[in-house]
């Protein structure tokens, strides 16, 4: 199995063999419920769907309770695909979780998350620009400000891909090579080292 979808509990700081205080974070991670099997022959690419956390009924489509009915589980919030090949190893229904996705042998794990939102930001905070500088020489209110963005009788405009003020944060990303510190299945926990992308009780998407 590639993967398991879990949800950011929060971060916590442990300390490692030589003394030192270690950041990690402390990810929920299933059990996920098999929802779906594609194959080449039906669905023309193999994959596995895997559904995570609870959801109440009365706020699921009709549509989509079928589908989880049909998989004989209850309706989950967060469905992802895995791409791969798993005719006759898995079947609807069946569960997955950390202890069988994450073994001793996983030492490193990719997590993709949604960053957390921070609104409408100028380019000091987006992009790490130092700002104007001085205050002096006509200088006002111009401290954060992005300064000259080119020529003026050409090529009259402004390049497209400009680093400018914008939407900031709220993008899905991915951070590699996290190193597993522990593994708790009975609390289907897994402990890594360092930040995962997005806000706690947000959802993640772990791979192996």
């Amino acid at each position: 199995m590639p993967g398991l979808i879990g949800k950011k509990v929060g971060m916590i700081s442990v300390f490692g063999a030589d003394g030192k205080n270690i950041p990690c974070t402390v990810i929920e991670a299933g059990p996920c419920v098999v929802t779906q099997v594609r194959t080449v022959e039906t669905d023309g690419y193999a994959a596995i769907q895997l559904a995570y956390d609870e959801k109440k009924e009365k706020r699921t489509s009709a549509a989509l309770k079928g589908h989880f009915e049909k998989a004989g589980t209850t309706p989950k919030k967060k469905l992802v695909e895995f791409p791969a090949d798993f005719a006759g190893e898995l079947k609807l229904g069946d569960t997955i979780t950390v202890a069988d996705v994450f073994t001793e042998d996983v030492k490193f794990i990719d997590v993709v998350g949604t960053s957390k939102g921070k609104g409408f930001q100028g380019v000091v905070k987006r992009h790490g620009f130092a700002g104007v500088g001085g205050v002096t020489h006509g200088q006002h209110n111009r401290l954060r400000h992005p300064g000259s963005m080119g020529a003026s009788s050409w090529p009259s405009r402004v390049f497209p891909g400009m680093r400018m003020a914008g939407h900031m944060g709220n993008e899905r990303v991915k951070v590699f090579n996290l190193e597993v510190l522990k593994v708790i299945p009975e609390n289907n926990l897994i402990v890594v080292k360092g930040s995962v992308p997005g806000a706690k009780g947000s959802y993640l998407i772990l791979e192996d």
